[in-house]
C-alpha cells in the first residue's frame, strides 16, 4: 500500500488519463493540526497502564527523529522498537492499527485544547502550572510552592498522567510539555526528583508550542457512490472550473490492478516493452467490465447465492478480497455474476443454516452479524473504535489465560464463562424478635375469607392481578428512626397496604438512642418505642401501629416529632395511665431497644431509613413515598411469578412454613456489606508468572506491580480446613474456588481480629483457603513484629492443620498479652508441631518477607501503614476504615458472592485440565480475578451448530499462538457486505484468528440488491513513500468508474461526527464522469464532535421543554448552545477535543432551573460545574437531571413571565431565537429583520437558490436575513464572495 500511493498524479496524468478512465477520490481530515504520532503512542500505552506511560516517557529521550537522519520511516521504527518492548506480538500489531486510524490524535488534541484555555506564557516551548499561577522558568517554582496551600488544587482529570511516586497532601505541579523535546527531559528529571521526595504531585500534559500545518487523515468512515435516479434533472449545466484539485489516486507500479483476472501490475514487470499494448487491453477489459445494461428479472432472481458461489469458489486465502471487490464494485459486476452456477449442496446448506440464524439469533435471511470470541459486534452503531476497544480488552483477557497455561479450545471456554457480577438482589434474614410484626395473614382474623392452599397461585387470572392468599408470601420490614422527617410518610404507605388488605405482612424495626441513660421524656424515639410497646402489651401490634399514626398525626409538615406530640396521644387515649411509669426511668416497655440497633447495625442494610420486601433492601430512590407504593406492588407480581414456579415443581407445598421457605433461598446472608457489593471493584493483575519470592526483599523492590504480585502469590502458604486434601478424600472438593489475603498489622488488635474472623468462617467452609499480607503501622523491628514473624515462621515449617490451629491462638488477645509480659513464644506450640524447626524459622533475624509486604501494600495496594484490607480472588476489598467492622458473616457474603458468579464456574473448567490441587486453587483464583476485571457487557453468544462445508469462507489460526474466534454471517449482495469484507481483511493481518463466513443468501430477488459502489477506508499501519517520508494519508479511491451513470457521493461516518465538503468545483450529488477531465477529488473536514445528552427534570420525571445550556471553556464560557427537545429530553452539542463546562444558560434557564446531578461527565457528582472531556473519536452521551428552584415551582420555562398562555412548539421556538426577551422587543426585531431559511443540495439547487435571494433582494426594502444548513452546502456556493 506504501507503493500504491508513492507517486500520486504522475502515472494519472500519463497512463490513467491516457486510458481515458475516470476516478473519484474522497479524504476526510480533522480541523486540528496533526499531532506526533510519539504522543498518540504514550497514550495508547497509558490505556495498559501509567506505569508503562512512565516507562515509555523515560525511555523516549533515545529516539532519533526525522530532523536527525531525514526518514520519517525510520522514526517511526524507532519509536515502535521502545514502545513495543512490554508489548506482545498482538499488542504491538493493535498500537500500529491504532496509529493508522490516528485514534490517538483527539485525546492529544484534547489535553492541547486545555494547555490553550490556560493562556500559555508566550515564547515558552513547555510551563508549569501551580494551584492556578504559571511560570516558564523551573527556578520560580519554588516561589509558587510555598503559597500554593493558600490556593485551590486544580481538577485533574481522568485521562491526566500522574506520576505514580505522589503524596496526595503535597501540592499539585502540572507540567504542560511535548514528550521527545530536549527541555522536556531536563524538566522532567527535575520534577521526578521533587516527587519522588514527596514534595509534589507531578501531573504531565501534552503541549505542542509550534503545531504542524498539516492536518490529521482520518479512517475508519466509508464512502458511498450511489447510482442517481435520472426521472428528473438535479444537474447544473454550469462549466466547471479550476479542477487543479488534489487529484490523488494510483500509480502505475501499483503491484496487483487486476482487471477481470488480469494482474497488469506483474505483466508491466514482466513485459515492459509491450506497455502501451497493455494500456489499450486494460482499457478494453474495463469499459467492457463496466458494462451496466439493465438485467432482466429472472436475471435478478439469484444474483445473492451466484455472488456467494462466486466467493466460495475462490481459494480461502482470496475469498475476502473477491468478496470485497465483488460487493463493493456490484453495479459492473452483476452481468458476470449471473452466468454463474449454484450447487444444490450450497442451497440447501445455506438454507438449513439459516433456519438456525432465524431461531437462535434471530437473523432474517439476508441479516448480517459479526461475532469477536462470542460477542456481538453491531455494524450499525459500534464503529472502528469502539472494535478496537474490543479487540484491546479481548487480548489482556487471552493474553492472561494463554500466559497462565490456559490455551486453544480451553482458552475459549473459559473465556465463554459468565462470571460478570450478578445484580440479583441479596436479602438479609427478617426470623429476628427485633422485628415486631403488626400482622400475620395466616393466623388474624380480618383474612380469614381468603383461600391458604398455595395451589391457588397456579390458578388463572387477569394480569396484574395481585392474588389474596391466606400465606406470608410478602414481607414488608421498615427499619426507621421515629425522629427521622420520611419516618411518617413511608408509615402512611405501610397504613395504606394494610387499610387496603394487601397481602402483606408488614414489620417495624425502630432503631433509638440505645443508651440506658436516656429515656422517654428526654427523647422522642425512647417515647415513640415505649408507647408502641405498652400499648402492644395492653392490646396487640396492630392496636399500637395505629397508636403510632395517631401520634404523627400530630406532627405538622415539615416539623419533627417531639415527646410532647407521643404524651398528648398516650395521655388521650389511657388518661388513668401514669406517664412518668410509661416513658420515664424507670419504664418496663423497653423491648427490641437494644435488640433492634443490633439488628440494624448487624445486617449492614445501609443508611436509615431502609425498607426490605422479603428480606431485600430497596435502593435509596425507590423510598419517595409516590414511588415506593409502585414499586412494593411490581415486587409482589415479581414474587408472585417466582412461588409460582416453586410451586409447579413441587418445591413449596402446603404443609411447608413460606417464610422459612424464603429464608432458605441461596441469596439470604446473614449481613448485606455494602463495600462487598458496590458494583466498581478493583482487582490484582495475578497473571504475570516469575520465579521470584517476597523473601528477597532487594529483588523484589525492583519489580513492576505485575511482578510483584506474582512473587506475593508464589510465596503464599495457605491454610484449609482439616481433612479435606486431596490425599485423604477420593473427591473434587480439594480444589478451592475461593481464596481470601488478610492484609493487616497482625502485631495490632484490628490485624488479629480481621484474621481471627476469617479463620473462624473457614470452620464452616471448605471452599476458601486463606493466607495473610502484613503491612506494619511502623518501621519492623525485631520487637514489633512478633505475632508477624510467627505467624510467617508457622506457614514456611508446618503442616496446614498445625499452622492453622496455632495461628488461631496467635489471634487471640490473651495471647499477645502473654507474649508481652515475657512469656515464650513456644508455650503456645500446638500438638504435632514440629518446634526445632519453627524456633529456628522464628528467631531468624531475615526480615525480607515483612519489608516486601509493607512495599507491596503501599505501592501495588495503595494501602497506608497498617491499614486493614481484605483480597478475595485478585479482588481488593479496602482500605477498611479503622473501626469498620468485616466480621464472620461478611467473610460469608463475599464466599457466597464469589461461588454464585464465578467461583464454582471456574472450577469446573480448570477440574476439566487435570492440574494438580494447589496449581488449579491457585490457577481459579488468578482466572477469577482476570475475568471479573472486565467491563462489564453483554453475555457471549454460544453459535456451535452450523454447517459450514459448502457455505462458508474458513481461514484457520497460526497453530501454538492465541487466536480470536470470528464469525460473520452475512448476505455478499448487502451494505453490510461491503464494510463486513473490507474490516475482516484488516482484521485478518492484525489478529490471530479462527475466521468462519457464513453466507446468509436472500432468493427470488426482484430488484438489483446494490445500486452503489463502496469503499471502506481503513489501513492495518501507517504508510510510507519510497523516499521513506509518511505518505498522505488513506483516501478512499474509486478507480475506472463507468462513465455513463449519474453518481451521488455520500459519507458514512461514526455517529458522533459532524462533517462537510471543504475542497472540490464539482457537483457531488451529481457527479457525471463523461464531463469530468481526469478525476473528482473530495475533500472532507471533521468540522465537530458531537455531545450527546438527555436531561430531564426531577420533579416532574419528564423533559424540560426549552430549557437551554451552553458549552464553552473558562476563558470562553459560551462557544455553542443548545436546547432541550421534548423528545426523550434530547440535546446535542457541537464540540471539539478538549474539556469543555456544561452550564445552564444565562436568562430564564437558569433563573428558574438548577443542575441536580449528572452521569457521564467526567466531574464529580457533587461538582457545581458539569465539566466534560471529549478526547476519543467516539460518541460521548451524558445525563443531565435538574431541579426547579425552591421559589420558582410555579414558573413556566417557555412564558416570559408575564403570559400564561403563551406556550407551544412555536413559542418556544420563537423564545430560542429571541432568548427570551420581552414581547415588545420581540416584536420590534420583527419588524427589522426578515429571517429566511433554507435548504439547498447540489449546484443546480443552490442556483436557483442564488436567483431566489437575488430576487428577494430586489422587491423588498426590509432588512433580510438568511439561514442555511451548512452540512448541504457545496465548498463552491459556501466560497461565494458574493454571499458574505
Amino acid at each position: 500500500m506504501g507503493i500504491l500511493i508513492a507517486v500520486l498524479g504522475v502515472w494519472f496524468s500519463s497512463s490513467l488519463v491516457k486510458a481515458d478512465s475516470k476516478a473519484v477520490t474522497t479524504s476526510l481530515t480533522t480541523k486540528w493540526s496533526s499531532t506526533p504520532l510519539l504522543l498518540e503512542t504514550s497514550e495508547f500505552l497509558s490505556e495498559e497502564g501509567q506505569e508503562k506511560f512512565w516507562n515509555f516517557v523515560e525511555a523516549s529521550e533515545n529516539i532519533k527523529t526525522a530532523e536527525h537522519d531525514g526518514s520519517d520511516y525510520s522514526s517511526y521504527q524507532e519509536m515502535l522498537k521502545v514502545a513495543c518492548q512490554t508489548l506482545s506480538p498482538l499488542q504491538q500489531n493493535l498500537l500500529k492499527f491504532s496509529l493508522s486510524l490516528r485514534s490517538y490524535s483527539a485525546a492529544v488534541q484534547a489535553f492541547q485544547q486545555i494547555a490553550a484555555d490556560e493562556s500559555p506564557p508566550e515564547g515558552c516551548t513547555l510551563f508549569f502550572v501551580v494551584h492556578g499561577e504559571k511560570t516558564c522558568e523551573f527556578d520560580s517554582l519554588g516561589n509558587l510552592l510555598q503559597a500554593a496551600s493558600d490556593r485551590p488544587k486544580p481538577f485533574l482529570f481522568k485521562g491526566d498522567h500522574k506520576y505514580p511516586a505522589a503524596n496526595p497532601e503535597s501540592p499539585v505541579v502540572i507540567l504542560y510539555a511535548e514528550i521527545g523535546s530536549e527541555e522536556f527531559y531536563r524538566q522532567h528529571r527535575r520534577l521526578v526528583e521533587k516527587a519522588e521526595a514527596g514534595e509534589i504531585t507531578y501531573v504531565l500534559r501534552h503541549y505542542i508550542a509550534n503545531p504542524s500545518k498539516e492536518k490529521v487523515y482520518l479512517s475508519g468512515y466509508g464512502v458511498e457512490l450511489a447510482i442517481k435516479s435520472t426521472e428528473y434533472k438535479a444537474k447544473d449545466d454550469t462549466q466547471v472550473k479550476g479542477t487543479d484539485v488534489n487529484a490523488t489516486v494510483i500509480d502505475e507500479n501499483d503491484p496487483i490492478d487486476e482487471v477481470q483476472g488480469f494482474l497488469f501490475g506483474k505483466l508491466r514487470q514482466l513485459y515492459p516493452d509491450l506497455s502501451e499494448e497493455l494500456k489499450e487491453l486494460r482499457k478494453h477489459l474495463v469499459e467492457s467490465t463496466n458494462e451496466m445494461a439493465p438485467l432482466k428479472v429472472w436475471q435478478l432472481q439469484d444474483l445473492s447465492f451466484q455472488t456467494a458461489a462466486r466467493i466460495l469458489t475462490a481459494p480461502p486465502v482470496d475469498a475476502l478480497m473477491v468478496m470485497k471487490d465483488l460487493s463493493q464494485n456490484f453495479p459492473t459486476k452483476a452481468r458476470a455474476i449471473t452466468k454463474t452456477v449454484v450447487s444444490s449442496e450450497l442451497r440447501a446448506e445455506i438454507e438449513e443454516n439459516q433456519k438456525y440464524f432465524k431461531g437462535t439469533l434471530g437473523l432474517q435471511p439476508g441479516d448480517s452479524a459479526l461475532f469477536i470470541n462470542g460477542l456481538l459486534i453491531d455494524l450499525d452503531t459500534q464503529d472502528i473504535f469502539s472494535l478496537i476497544d474490543v479487540l484491546r480488552n479481548e487480548a489482556r483477557v487471552m493474553e492472561g489465560l494463554h500466559s497462565l497455561g490456559i490455551e486453544g479450545v480451553s482458552l475459549h471456554n473459559v473465556l465463554k464463562l459468565n462470571i460478570q457480577p450478578s445484580d440479583s438482589d441479596y436479602a438479609v434474614d427478617i426470623r429476628s424478635p427485633a422485628i415486631s410484626w403488626i400482622n400475620n395473614l395466616e393466623v388474624d382474623s380480618r383474612y380469614n375469607s381468603w383461600p391458604s392452599s398455595v395451589q391457588e397461585l397456579l390458578r388463572p387470572t387477569f394480569p396484574g392481578v395481585i392474588r389474596q392468599i391466606r400465606k406470608n408470601f410478602h414481607n414488608f420490614v421498615l427499619i426507621v428512626d421515629p425522629t427521622h422527617e420520611t419516618t411518617a410518610e413511608l408509615l402512611n404507605v405501610a397504613e395504606m397496604f394494610f387499610s387496603n388488605h394487601i397481602p402483606l405482612r408488614i414489620g417495624l424495626v425502630f432503631v433509638v438512642n440505645d443508651s440506658e441513660d436516656v429515656d422517654g421524656l428526654q427523647d422522642p424515639g425512647v417515647a415513640l418505642l415505649r408507647t408502641y410497646n405498652y400499648v402492644a402489651q395492653e392490646m396487640d401490634n396492630n392496636y399500637a401501629f395505629q397508636t403510632v399514626m395517631s401520634i404523627y398525626n400530630k406532627v405538622k409538615t415539615g416539623d419533627q416529632l417531639k415527646v410532647e406530640h407521643v404524651v398528648s396521644v398516650l395521655e388521650k387515649q389511657y388518661p388513668y395511665v401514669e406517664i412518668n411509669s410509661v416513658l420515664g426511668i424507670d419504664s418496663a416497655y423497653d423491648q427490641n431497644r437494644k435488640a433492634a440497633r443490633a439488628y440494624y447495625e448487624q445486617t449492614g442494610v445501609g443508611p436509615l431509613p431502609v425498607v426490605l420486601f422479603n428480606g431485600m433492601p430497596f435502593q435509596k430512590d425507590q423510598l419517595d413515598p409516590d414511588d415506593l407504593e409502585t414499586v412494593t406492588m411490581h415486587k409482589i407480581l415479581e414474587t408472585t411469578s417466582i412461588f409460582q414456579r416453586a410451586v409447579y415443581l413441587g418445591e413449596l407445598s402446603n404443609d411447608q412454613d413460606v417464610v422459612e421457605y424464603i429464608m432458605n433461598q441461596p441469596n439470604v446472608v446473614p449481613r448485606i456489606n455494602s463495600r462487598i457489593l458496590r458494583s466498581d471493584r478493583e482487582y490484582l493483575d495475578l497473571t504475570g508468572m516469575n520465579n521470584h519470592f517476597v523473601d528477597d526483599f532487594a529483588r523484589f523492590s525492583t519489580l513492576e506491580s505485575k511482578d510483584k504480585t506474582a512473587a506475593v502469590a508464589n510465596s503464599m502458604t495457605y491454610l484449609t480446613k482439616k481433612g479435606m486434601s486431596s490425599k485423604e478424600i477420593y473427591d473434587d472438593s480439594f480444589v478451592r474456588p475461593v481464596t481470601f489475603w488478610i492484609v493487616g498489622d497482625f502485631d495490632k488488635p484490628s490485624g488479629r481480629q480481621l484474621l481471627y474472623d476469617a479463620i473462624k468462617h473457614q470452620k464452616s467452609s471448605n471452599n476458601i483457603r486463606i493466607s495473610m499480607i502484613n503491612n506494619p503501622s511502623e518501621e519492623p523491628n525485631s520487637q514489633n513484629t512478633i505475632v508477624a514473624k510467627a505467624i510467617w515462621a508457622a506457614l514456611q515449617t508446618q503442616t496446614s492443620n498445625n499452622a492453622k490451629n496455632f495461628i488461631t491462638k496467635m489471634a487471640k488477645e490473651e495471647t499477645v498479652k502473654a507474649l508481652e509480659a515475657g512469656a515464650d513464644i513456644l508455650e503456645f506450640a500446638v500438638g504435632g508441631m514440629d518446634t526445632n524447626i519453627f524456633k529456628e524459622a522464628f528467631e531468624s533475624p531475615k526480615m525480607d518477607f515483612i519489608l516486601s509486604h509493607a512495599i507491596y501494600c503501599r505501592d501495588v495496594l495503595k494501602l497506608k501503614k497498617g491499614q486493614r484490607a481484605v483480597i478475595s480472588n485478585g479482588r481488593i476489598i479496602g482500605p477498611l476504615e479503622d473501626g469498620e467492622m468485616f466480621n464472620q458473616d461478611d467473610f460469608h457474603l463475599l464466599e457466597n458472592i464469589i461461588l454464585k458468579t464465578s467461583g464454582q464456574k471456574i472450577k469446573s473448567q480448570i477440574q476439566q485440565l487435570g492440574f494438580e490441587e494447589d496449581l488449579a486453587s491457585d490457577l481459579v483464583m488468578k482466572v477469577d480475578a482476570l475475568l471479573s476485571a472486565q467491563p462489564k457487557g453483554e453475555a457471549r453468544i454460544e453459535y456451535q451448530f452450523f454447517e459450514e462445508r459448502y457455505s462458508a469462507v474458513k481461514l484457520r489460526p497460526k497453530e501454538g499462538e492465541t487466536y480470536f474466534d470470528v464469525v460473520a454471517i452475512v448476505d455478499p449482495v448487502t451494505r453490510d457486505a461491503q464494510r463486513l469484507a473490507p474490516l475482516l481483511l484488516v482484521l485478518n493481518q492484525l489478529i490471530n484468528m479462527n475466521l468462519r463466513v457464513f453466507m446468509n443468501c436472500q432468493s427470488k430477488l426482484s430488484d438489483m440488491p446494490l445500486k452503489s459502489f463502496y469503499r471502506y477506508v481503513l489501513e492495518p499501519e501507517i504508510s510510507f513513500t519510497a523516499e521513506n517520508h509518511f505518505a498522505p494519508g488513506p483516501i478512499a479511491k474509486f478507480l475506472d468508474m463507468p462513465q455513463s451513470p449519474l453518481f451521488t457521493l455520500n459519507l458514512n461516518t461514526p455517529e458522533s461526527w459532524m462533517v462537510e465538503s471543504v475542497r472540490t468545483p464539482y457537483d457531488l450529488d451529481n457527479i457525471f464522469l463523461e464531463e469530468v477531465e481526469s478525476v473528482v477529488a473530495a475533500e472532507y473536514e471533521l468540522e465537530y464532535l458531537l455531545l450527546e445528552g438527555h436531561c430531564y427534570d426531577i420533579t416532574t420525571g419528564q423533559p424540560p421543554r426549552g430549557l437551554q445550556f451552553t458549552l464553552g471553556t473558562s476563558s470562553s464560557p459560551v462557544i455553542v448552545d443548545t436546547i432541550v427537545m421534548a423528545n426523550l429530553g434530547y440535546f446535542q452539542l457541537k464540540a471539539n477535543p478538549g474539556a469543555w463546562t456544561l452550564r445552564l444558560r444565562k436568562g430564564r434557564s437558569e433563573d428558574i432551573y438548577r443542575i441536580y446531578s449528572h452521569d457521564g461527565t467526567d466531574s464529580p457528582p457533587e461538582a457545581n460545574e458539569v465539566s466534560v472531556v471529549l478526547n476519543n473519536f467516539k460518541s460521548k452521551i451524558i445525563k443531565v437531571k435538574v431541579q426547579k428552584k425552591f421559589d420558582m415551582m410555579n414558573e413556566d420555562l417557555l412564558s416570559d413571565g408575564t403570559n400564561e398562555n403563551e406556550s407551544g412548539f412555536w413559542e418556544s421556538l420563537k423564545w430560542g431565537f429571541t432568548g427570551g426577551q420581552k414581547n415588545e422587543d420581540v416584536k420590534q426585531d420583527k419588524d427589522d429583520v426578515l429571517n429566511i431559511f433554507s435548504v439547498a443540495s447540489g449546484h443546480l439547487y443552490e442556483r436557483f437558490l442564488r436567483i431566489m435571494m437575488l430576487s428577494v433582494l430586489k422587491h423588498t426594502k426590509t432588512p433580510l436575513k438568511f439561514w442555511f444548513l451548512k452540512n448541504y452546502l457545496s465548498p463552491t456556493f459556501k466560497r461565494n464572495k458574493e454571499l458574505r
